[in-house]
């Protein structure tokens, strides 16, 4: 069951902006770009006494969050954190505002009628069905965008919503924009960093719950505090090492904001893996979330 004091959306609120950073393009190279990430092509032997990778790592590198299996390990991960559920294709209608000042915040990674990404996801979604009925909300979605205001969307917006979860086109949209925005950018990122499929892992639940930008809570600032204070392996640095400074650099950022000020998403899930070794993120896995327990063997 959903306990509505977990559901932590991410991104630091994104006001008075010029522009809506997710709205750019609908590339992921530029969306990355726009979401203040560098792809640094450095190879992962960067420089001399730089450890040589072995060749199953390397093969992880390769594959790692974007393999099938592992990426509904990823999605199960965060449907853990965002829904108190492993289900996370049940959370396709999931609605609600959580009173964090981002307005609604929905669907199957949050997104947020005050943050741009709803708003996009339902112009995709009325690209591929126009006559669907979320897209008479459309003006109003871009009325309060940038707010928490729910003008203009209710009473009606929850429950189309909902309805509209149960179409596959929608769903589909769901996923598209996820990967567009969220899942794409961190994994590349992470690939160019060196990091195996824990670590890609740890960029994108970064990216989902903080979102770009240039703010001291972004994801791009948490890499650059990260970067400061070791070096990924695509520079020579020790994957675990670094990681443990992303991760230390995560966690300050979360404190930054009462509604992310619970940590356990790291402390007790993605360090425990950490801890273990386990950089390729491979079941059995045992973590906790808000003291839920969970398993995925």
């Amino acid at each position: 069951m959903h306990h509505p004091h977990t559901r932590t959306s991410r991104r630091t609120t994104r006001i008075a902006l010029p522009t809506r950073i997710a709205r750019i393009t609908r590339t992921a190279g530029l969306a990355a770009v726009a979401l203040g990430l560098t792809f640094t092509a450095v190879p992962v032997t960067a420089h001399a006494g730089a450890p040589t990778p072995s060749a199953a790592h390397l093969e992880a590198a390769a594959t790692g969050l974007d393999d099938p299996a592992k990426k509904d390990i990823a999605m199960q991960l965060v449907s853990s954190a965002e829904n108190s559920s492993l289900d996370w294709k049940a959370q396709y209608g999931y609605i609600e505002d959580i009173g964090d000042g981002r307005g609604y915040t929905a669907g199957i990674i949050g997104f947020c009628s005050g943050t741009g990404d709803m708003l996009d996801l339902v112009e995709l979604y009325t690209q591929r069905r126009p006559d669907n009925v979320l897209a008479t909300y459309l003006p109003a979605l871009r009325q309060v965008d940038g707010t928490d205001s729910h003008d203009g969307l209710d009473p009606g917006f929850p429950g189309h919503w909902r309805e509209a979860a149960s179409d596959s086109v929608f769903q589909q949209a769901q996923n598209d924009e996820r990967d567009r925005v969220y899942f794409d950018p961190a994994v590349s990122q992470a690939k160019a960093d060196g990091l195996g499929t824990l670590g890609q892992f740890a960029y994108y639940d970064a990216l989902v719950m903080h979102g770009g930008g240039t703010d001291s809570a972004s994801f791009g600032s948490i890499r650059q505090r990260a970067l400061a204070q070791a070096s990924p392996p695509s520079q020579g640095g020790d994957e675990v090492a670094y990681l443990d400074a992303f991760l230390d650099a995560r966690v300050w950022a979360m404190k930054q904001e009462e509604a992310h000020s619970d940590t356990s998403r790291v402390d007790t899930a993605q360090r425990v893996f950490l801890r273990a070794g386990n950089l390729d993120l491979d079941p059995p896995l045992d973590w906790k979330v808000y003291g839920d327990s969970f398993h995925i063997g």
